[in-house]
């Protein structure tokens, strides 16, 4: 991607998106296909999700890929290997194994992309890890807050991932995906927080300015990243039913000036 203005072009006709997760991958071709998945987990290599995602989808069936990697991505390239899942996936060509050409972007970015509405908004994925996502009218900034100590030597993912969920039960872990919640909101100064992933579901009541995100706002993002060709990446709201964010109201009502 190069920096500057986004150039218009005609995206592919058939986008292969693929939402990496730690316990499975789930994939769809274009906007109305049936979604696919398939379990990943601990071991799983890159070599091996492709192996499997060419018996389900063979190299006839797209044009083009988005990935969604649970892991740090800069500039469209896996730079670490993931947290949750096999080694392997640095410097690993997709292009050349899917034989079309693959955009890579974090997970959490991918589904912030199909879950933006305008404005300053902060994604967080609950899922088997904690993904973070700020987009900035419009400027896409994923964040790597999951792994940053958070209380009693323990991270963010440690708190609010699966594995704390598990350790404290729904009950606490409720109360500390709140309390994070709003500190993140806080600290970043976020005009709304979308919660995603797979455990979102399990929250019975939401902080305010937070609204529960689905996680096939996933393949939106897939599709809409092959839209754009500016590095920082940068999307358009999604059209909504509500009021679009007057972030300037929003800065009064805290005591700011507009910024």
């Amino acid at each position: 991607m190069k920096t500057g203005s986004p150039k218009k072009h005609k995206p592919p006709r058939r986008i292969l998106v693929l939402d990496v997760g730690g316990s499975h991958v789930k994939f769809r071709v274009g906007a109305r296909g049936a979604i696919g998945r398939f379990v990943s987990g601990p071991q799983m290599t890159p070599q091996m999700m492709t192996r499997t995602l060419l018996e389900l989808r063979p190299h006839s069936a797209y044009d083009a890929v988005s990935i969604g990697y649970p892991g740090l991505v800069l500039h469209g390239r896996i730079t670490a290997e993931p947290y949750n899942l096999g080694h392997g996936w640095v410097h690993f060509d997709f292009e050349r194994i899917l034989g079309a050409p693959v955009r890579v972007i974090n997970d959490a970015a991918m589904q912030a992309i199909g879950s933006y509405a305008g404005g300053r908004m902060l994604f967080l994925g609950l899922g088997t890890g904690l993904g973070a996502t700020l987009i900035l009218d419009g400027v896409v900034e994923p964040l790597e807050i999951g792994h940053l100590p958070y209380r009693h030597d323990r991270s963010f993912e440690d708190c609010v991932g699966e594995q704390g969920r598990s350790k404290l039960g729904n009950k606490k872990w409720r109360k500390i995906v709140l309390e994070v919640v709003a500190q993140l909101s806080k600290a970043l100064e976020s005009d709304y927080v979308v919660i995603g992933g797979g455990n979102a579901r399990r929250l019975k009541s939401l902080p305010p300015n937070c609204r529960l995100g689905d996680n096939r706002n996933a393949f939106i993002g897939g599709l809409r990243v092959w839209q754009h060709a500016t590095d920082p990446l940068q999307v358009v709201p999604q059209r909504t039913s509500g009021r679009p964010v007057d972030r300037a109201r929003r800065r009064r009502r805290r005591g700011r000036a507009p910024g």
